[in-house]
């Protein structure tokens, strides 16, 4: 296993860590329905409490931050001490995305599942756009007997516009865009696979990439992996956090494995870059609830704001 520093625990499934330029990091904790601020000394301080699921954020316009919100699980919490996602809440209050303001942690909700004629069940992972605009994955919800069918969508950040773009798509989870902000990248949890689409203009993609539709299969891994969420380093490859057979894997843009990270915990969600070189790595360990941080090869990308 990789040397790792942890710098909190304790924590609800955490998810959708956003590095802070005060050292800090914003993340979820999913199964607690709040966002939680981790101050570099590890200590946790209440950002907003959404409910339902609080999933993937991302910093936007005005300092605001945005939330995808996947509406709710149940868990499980088997003897392993792993806390687990397990289908669909009972309470599961429908797929949302939110602004929140950081400073009085007002939430207000920005698009919901009937908004502009789309269908939102779990919206997962978000990614600002260098137009101001955002691309989010809705993941769906699981059923005992069903599994949605779902898309990634184009959103723009004063609520004025909202379209799916891609459907369907398998289970979308991670998403991300190239430095050039020329390719689309999501990642596939139950085919384990890296999608890669051309992006055309603000919110659009090239319909006609291949034989399945627009996206491109770029990376798809052996053994008991599937995909969660993903980063983009500052060259251009993509950093995969994978569940199962725990890590991160890095795959080029022309879809080579160029290294494995293995992590401590099968339900390894997340990364995002931080530091004054953004070269070090702050990692979601789900099912154990911990936030951990690595030094990195390589600079994570910086993001748009």
């Amino acid at each position: 296993m990789a040397d790792f520093t942890t710098i909190a625990s304790d924590l609800r499934f955490p998810e959708g860590p956003v590095a802070m330029p005060d050292g800090s990091i914003i993340l979820v904790e999913i199964a607690a329905g709040r966002i939680t601020r981790i101050t570099p000394d590890g200590e946790k301080q209440v950002v907003a409490e959404p409910g339902g699921g609080p999933n993937g954020l991302a910093m936007g316009p005005e300092g605001k931050l945005y939330c995808c919100n996947n509406g709710g699980f149940n868990w499980a919490e088997p003897a392993n001490g792993l806390l687990i996602p397990h289908g669909q809440a009972d309470d599961y209050s429908g797929g949302r995305i939110e602004r929140i303001d950081l400073t009085t942690g007002a939430v207000e909700t920005l698009y919901r599942d009937g908004d502009f004629g789309c269908t939102l069940r779990g919206p997962n992972d978000i990614v600002f756009d260098a137009h101001g605009g955002f691309w989010f994955t809705d993941h769906g919800k699981t059923r005992p007997r069903s599994r949605d069918v779902t898309g990634i969508f184009y959103a723009k950040a004063d609520g004025s516009h909202l379209e799916e773009v891609v459907f369907p798509s398998e289970n979308p989870n991670g998403i991300g865009l190239s430095p050039d902000g020329a390719t689309l990248y999501a990642a596939e949890t139950y085919t384990c696979r890296l999608m890669a689409f051309r992006v055309t203009a603000p919110g659009k993609v090239d319909r006609t990439a291949g034989l399945g539709g627009p996206g491109i299969p770029l990376y798809r891994p052996a053994g008991f992996k599937f995909f969660d969420s993903l980063g983009v380093e500052e060259g251009g490859n993509i950093a995969v956090a994978t569940i199962g057979e725990s890590g991160i894997s890095v795959i080029s843009p022309t879809g080579e494995l160029v290294e494995f990270v293995p992590t401590p915990d099968p339900f390894t969600t997340n990364i995002c870059w931080g530091g004054a070189d953004r070269r070090t790595a702050y990692i979601t360990l789900s099912g154990t609830g911990r936030l951990v941080a690595m030094p990195w090869p390589r600079a994570g990308l910086k993001l748009m704001v």
